[in-house]
């Protein structure tokens, strides 16, 4: 495993939470969007 394929893991998995979570506040949370 190259070290260029883990940082690409693990930013790939850091966006993928975040996005998760932004998704997550979204349903929940609408009124902050507006």
């Amino acid at each position: 495993m190259s070290a260029a394929g883990v940082v690409a893991n693990v930013v790939g998995g850091l966006l993928a939470l975040g996005l998760l979570a932004y998704l997550v506040v979204a349903l929940v949370r609408p009124e902050k969007f507006q």
